[in-house]
């Protein structure tokens, strides 16, 4: 499949898939969208001190690099654990501007070290911060009672329908605790209704740049 790195409004890249017509990162702002989504609307909403984190679709790294910089503002320990199913080249990694618009040049080497480092393990990346990276398709995720967040930022339902049914949602329950949060910059009819119809309590909210809402689902 063809793909570009591309600057999007907000000055940070993202990958675009040419023949999909699909961004990994918003198109009005990878940065952007990332901190409205993942972490306003989501990692703040957590009031623990010491949390865990599933991400769907670890992609280009944005998401868990900027929970990564928050954890650092305070003494809350995050255990992080990201599955991607086809992880992006080191190659394109290298094109993407993130640490630079982030003026996070002091964490280089961590941006890098997300990367780089073995999958299947867990790996202690800062005093408060674990990535575990797992090569893995979602529909074979099969965690129970273990997360207190989940970033749910798999491609669209318009080009990947089979990532937004109520099968993967109903694993994405079975993985939170009690009180655990989801969180999606989508907001189609039918992701919200999947998302009710396997028990999560739904609410839209206000979405990102380029985009009129977004969801939040509580177990």
């Amino acid at each position: 499949m063809k793909r570009e790195i591309l600057h999007t409004s907000d000055g940070s890249t993202t990958i675009y898939l040419i023949d999909w017509d699909e961004h990994y990162h918003s198109k009005h702002g990878a940065i952007q969208e990332a901190y409205h989504v993942f972490i306003k609307n989501g990692l703040a909403q957590v009031s623990l001190d010491e949390f865990s984190i599933l991400e769907i679709g670890f992609g280009t790294g944005l998401n868990a690099f900027i929970t990564f910089l928050e954890a650092q503002k305070s003494s809350k320990i995050i255990d992080y654990v990201g599955v991607e199913a086809y992880p992006v080249e080191i190659s394109e990694i290298k094109q993407l501007n993130y640490v630079s618009e982030l003026n996070a040049n002091e964490f280089q080497s961590i941006f890098d070290e997300m990367h780089h480092i073995s999958w299947e393990e867990k790996n202690q990346i800062s005093t408060n911060f674990s990535l575990t990276k797992r090569k893995q398709f979602f529909h074979n995720i099969d965690d129970e009672n273990t997360f207190d967040l989940i970033y749910f930022d798999a491609f669209g339902a318009r080009v990947q329908p089979e990532l937004w049914t109520e099968e993967v949602f109903e694993k994405m329950y079975k993985a939170l605790k009690i009180n655990g949060i989801l969180v999606t910059y989508a907001a189609k009819g039918s992701v919200r209704r999947a998302l009710q119809k396997v028990g999560f309590n739904v609410e839209r909210l206000q979405g990102p740049p380029g985009k009129r809402e977004m969801l939040r689902g509580v177990k």
